[in-house]
C-alpha cells in the first residue's frame, strides 16, 4: 500500500520537475549552463584596409576610366561633337537672324491688318472693353479652349497617378492629413477666417469683370484656387469637404468644360468667322455684355480654380 508523500518530498521527485517544465514554470537550463553575453564583433583595422585595397584593385581593373582606350576615345569624340554642335547651332541662328526684316519696316509681320482689326473693331465685334480678353475669347477662342482642355487633361493625369482608391486608406489619410503641419494653428485660422472670404469675392470680381478690366477666367480662377488652398491649410480637408468634396469637384469641372465647349461650338457654327452670331453683345461697359465672353470667363475661372485645388490636394495626400 502506497503512502502519501508530503509536499516537500514531492518537490524532490522527477515527476514534479517534469510537469513543472511541461507547464513552462521553470527553464531547466537557467542556473545549469554557463551563459555569457555575446561580445560585439569588431573588425580589425588591418582586415578593413585589406578589403579596401582589394576593392580598389577591382575598380581600377574593371572601371579604369583614366587609361581605358575606349573611354579616352569616347571623351574626345564627345567634346569635339559638343563644340561642333554649338558652333553649328550658333551659325544657324545668326544666319536666320540675318534674314529678319529691319525694325519698323511697314511690311513686317507685326504690321498687318490683324492687329489693326483687333484695335479698331474689337469693341464693336466682341462687345468687350478689354481688348485682350475680347481677342483671346472670341478671335482666338479655339486656342483658349485648347488651353482649358490642357488643364483638364493635366488634372486627370495627376489624379490617375496619385488618387487613393482604397476606402480604408483614404479614411486614414483624411484623418491624418495634417500630421506634417501644425494642427489647429490659431493664428493661421484667424487669418484665414478674415482673408478667405475676401479672396473669394475678389476672385469672383476678377472673373465677372474680365471683359471690362484687366483680369478674366485664368487670373480670377487662380485667385479663388489660392483661397481654397489657404482654407484647407488652416482647417484641414475634413471641413473643406463639407462644401467641396470629390463628387462636387468632378461635376463642377466637367460641367464647366462641357459648357465652354457647347458655347464655342454654337459660336463657330452660327458665324463663318466666329464673329457674326445670334448671341447679343449687350452694351459695352455693362457687367452683362460682350456676348460669349461673360459665360466663358466663368467656365474658365471654375476650371482653373478646380485645377489649382486638385493639384494641391492630390500632391498633399493623394485624394480630394
Amino acid at each position: 500500500m502506497s503512502r502519501m508523500k508530503s509536499e516537500d518530498e514531492y518537490k524532490k521527485t522527477k515527476a514534479f520537475h517534469f510537469f513543472r517544465w511541461l507547464s513552462g514554470e521553470k527553464d531547466p537550463y537557467i542556473g545549469n549552463l554557463e551563459m555569457k553575453p555575446q561580445k560585439e564583433y569588431i573588425t580589425e583595422e588591418a582586415s578593413i584596409r585589406e578589403r579596401m585595397r582589394e576593392n580598389q584593385m577591382v575598380m581600377d581593373k574593371v572601371y579604369n576610366t583614366k587609361y581605358n582606350k575606349w573611354q579616352i576615345l569616347f571623351r574626345r569624340f564627345y567634346r569635339v561633337m559638343a563644340v561642333a554642335f554649338c558652333i553649328m547651332l550658333a551659325s544657324l541662328l545668326l544666319f536666320t537672324v540675318s534674314y529678319l526684316p529691319p525694325t519698323g519696316n511697314a511690311s513686317n509681320p507685326d504690321n498687318n491688318e490683324v492687329a489693326e482689326r483687333y484695335i479698331e473693331k474689337g469693341v464693336q465685334e466682341t462687345g468687350a472693353v478689354n481688348i485682350v480678353t475680347g481677342m483671346i475669347l472670341t478671335y482666338r477662342a479655339f486656342d483658349t479652349f485648347g488651353e482649358t482642355n490642357v488643364l483638364f487633361i493635366a488634372t486627370c493625369c495627376v489624379m490617375i497617378m496619385l488618387m487613393i482608391e482604397d476606402a480604408e486608406l483614404k479614411k486614414e489619410e483624411v484623418l491624418g492629413d495634417r500630421r506634417f503641419e501644425p494642427k489647429n494653428d490659431a493664428i493661421l485660422q484667424a487669418a484665414a477666417m478674415i482673408l478667405v472670404p475676401v479672396i473669394f469675392i475678389f476672385g469672383i470680381y476678377i472673373i465677372l469683370n474680365g471683359h471690362l478690366s484687366p483680369g478674366g477666367g485664368f487670373s480670377g480662377g487662380a485667385t479663388i484656387g489660392a483661397g481654397m488652398i489657404l482654407y484647407t491649410s488652416a482647417f484641414g480637408f475634413k471641413k473643406t469637404q463639407r462644401f467641396f468634396n470629390e463628387n462636387i469637384y468632378k461635376v463642377t469641372k466637367v460641367s464647366a468644360l462641357c459648357t465652354y465647349g457647347l458655347i464655342g461650338i454654337y459660336y463657330y457654327v452660327t458665324g463663318a468667322n466666329g464673329i457674326e452670331n445670334h448671341i447679343p453683345l449687350g452694351i459695352p461697359g455693362h457687367i452683362v455684355s460682350a456676348g460669349i465672353i461673360f459665360p466663358i470667363n466663368i467656365c474658365v475661372g471654375i476650371e482653373v480654380a478646380c485645377t489649382m485645388y486638385a493639384f494641391y490636394a492630390l500632391f498633399r495626400r493623394g485624394g480630394l
